[in-house]
């Protein structure tokens, strides 16, 4: 699964980067985007002291704001953008019980090809954990996430949207006991620029 995931991300990031366009002009002159995500997540047991199986149906809005225009040269040409995200995780394990509060990312949207915009990005937030777990210490956790995904533009300001990204959760050591959260999210979704 892992591997799958890997070759997806270069093939997108290097092999369709290589296939030179025009350049992007919806992203090479927008000043920011909303986008609606969704999508599923599942923890992986044993990848560090993930213990617990935690499903989720995610969802999520997306505020996106460039803070430079074009930079670089070739298929690494692209610009840096801030996004603001606010999450809703409600676990299908858990009965429903939810997860929800703020994440701020930095990302690398590439603008060398005409219709579609590889992106990666990283970044963390705060999470408000309302899954019951006993094995997590509190109720308010931090996360950590990075991925990658890509933009196909179907008109000159929406985009459909496909993203993976890795997500931890975990209260970060304010409380004991504190099992991590180390999992998967697939989402997909739309995306308009102004």
């Amino acid at each position: 699964m892992l591997r799958s995931v890997l070759l997806t991300a270069m093939f997108v990031l290097f092999g369709a980067g290589m296939a030179r366009g025009a350049g992007n002009g919806p992203l090479r002159d927008a000043t920011g985007e909303w986008a609606v995500l969704g999508g599923y997540g599942t923890t992986h047991r044993g990848f560090g002291a993930t213990h617990t199986q935690v499903q989720t149906v995610d969802a999520i809005m997306r505020y996106g704001h460039f803070v430079t225009g074009e930079l670089g040269q070739g298929w690494l040409k692209g610009r840096h953008e801030v996004l603001l995200e606010l999450p809703l995780h409600l676990s299908i394990d858990q009965g429903g019980r939810s997860m929800t509060g703020g994440y701020v990312l930095g990302s690398w949207k590439f603008t060398s090809l005409e219709q579609v915009a590889p992106y990666v990005f990283a970044g963390g937030g705060i999470l408000f954990n309302d899954l019951g777990l006993p094995t997590q210490g509190t109720r308010l956790n931090y996360s950590y996430q990075g991925g990658t995904g890509f933009q196909y533009f179907v008109s000159p300001g929406l985009a459909v949207v496909g993203e993976y990204r890795y997500h931890h959760v975990s209260n970060a050591g304010t409380a004991e006991p504190n099992e991590p959260l180390n999992s998967s999210k697939f989402l997909f979704g739309v995306t308009f620029y102004r």
